[in-house]
């Protein structure tokens, strides 16, 4: 497996839910592998069956980029036509020999998509071929963006994916020219709203977090605080109670939650749980917090560093500006957060900080800044992984309803 770095990406329909991943990766540092070669594509592959692509994508569409050398080599594929985006590459040479291979996938029930897709007459064979084309929102002007939608839009068999979006108001832009999918980074990111008080709904769920998260909290103010909410208490314990956590018999009670499981593990949750409460963002955040935490805690654990339940907190928390559509530091001020934490999610300081960092640029797929003197890339591929298959499991009791 040290051959590959491998990661994934959401891509969501026009109801906000997770239709598919794009799976992102490159060749180890070790490695004598080409990106664009075939030998490379058969390496993703290979991984993906090793892995078990349930395990990354779940019972989704798992888009894979593969080579030209791949394509028209018309290599077999382990993984099922089902489940498998074949992703033509942008910019690729489209002749006679791609068409070829294209077909012979095709044929065998494969979709394919065709990434980064720029108007050309010999591409149009290809789109009689193709099911899902890709338009790149960095690479294409409003105008052009316009030009290739109007003119995509005429083969009525074609859904359209805007990819490398941003910032979420480049979403709106192409839900509003009709996309079918969406791809990009901007339901981590907050919108560009200008407002000089927080609506009444999120101060509410602010106060709440802020009494969860106090650094001085015991069992009697933790059970006090949780038991004020009935809604809050009743998920709590039905996920407690769950089979995710195996308890040898239930938990009738916060004070018995409490007292058995910890408070650490309680606020965990329950932090969790008070985030999900805002409106109109799409569940795939939350698993994507709880992606962050798990995999700030297992590096927490490699690196021997002693508060792993800080390191856990700090992964779940970035989400918090792009949850409540506000700058950090305003968050912050808001909340009373151990300065480690506060450090952490602000600056990427101390240990609990540098380990975010590590894993947003993976996360990214940005594996140029996987910078950590004491990991290597197999140790963070592997939390990567550990968390991805943890957060499922956690997050399909815990935000169930």
């Amino acid at each position: 497996m040290s051959e590959l770095l491998i990661a994934r990406q959401p891509i969501y329909n026009r109801t906000q839910h997770v239709f598919g991943y794009e799976l992102l990766y490159r060749p180890g540092k070790d490695s004598k592998l080409v990106s664009g070669d075939a030998a490379a594509s058969q390496v993703i592959l290979d991984a993906l069956t090793e892995i078990g692509v349930d395990n990354l994508v779940g019972q989704r569409k798992a888009f894979v980029r593969l080579s030209r050398d791949f394509i028209t080599g018309k290599y077999p594929l382990s993984l099922s036509e089902s489940q498998l985006v074949i992703e033509v590459p942008a910019g690729i040479d489209v002749d006679a020999e791609l068409i070829d291979g294209v077909q012979f996938f095709v044929k065998q029930g494969y979709t394919i998509a065709v990434g980064g897709y720029v108007y050309s007459e010999a591409s149009l064979p290809l789109l009689a071929l193709a099911s899902i084309i890709k338009l790149d929102m960095q690479a294409l002007s409003e105008e052009d963006l316009r030009y290739h939608v109007n003119l995509l839009q005429e083969h009525k068999h074609l859904n359209l994916l805007a990819e490398n979006i941003d910032i979420p108001e480049e979403y709106e832009v192409c839900r509003e020219l009709g996309f079918n999918y969406f791809q990009g980074h901007f339901f981590s990111r907050p919108k560009l709203v200008r407002r000089t008080r927080m609506p009444s709904n999120q101060l509410v769920l602010m106060r709440l977090l802020a009494e969860v998260q106090r650094p001085d909290t015991n069992i009697p103010k933790l059970e006090a605080m949780i038991s004020q909410d009935v809604g809050l208490s009743y998920k709590l314990l039905r996920y407690i109670n769950s089979a995710f956590f195996g308890l040898p018999k239930p938990v009738e009670s916060i004070q018995r939650a409490v007292v058995f499981l910890g408070t650490h593990v309680i606020q965990k949750w329950t932090t969790l749980l008070v985030l999900s409460r805002v409106d109109d963002k799409p569940a795939e955040l939350m698993i994507t917090a709880v992606v962050r935490a798990k995999m700030c805690e297992i590096l927490a654990k490699a690196v021997e560093y002693e508060n792993e339940d800080t390191c856990f907190t700090v992964g779940l928390l970035s989400v918090l500006e792009a949850l409540l559509d506000m700058p950090m530091e305003k968050i912050l001020g808001m909340l009373t957060l151990a300065d480690e934490v506060n450090q952490a999610l602000l600056k990427n300081e101390g240990v609990p900080g540098k380990l975010l960092n590590v894993t947003l640029r993976y996360e990214l797929g940005d594996w140029q800044q996987l910078d950590y003197p004491e990991l290597d890339e197999d140790i963070i591929m592997d939390a990567y992984l550990q968390s991805v298959v943890w957060a499922s499991e956690a997050c399909g009791v815990l935000l169930g309803d």
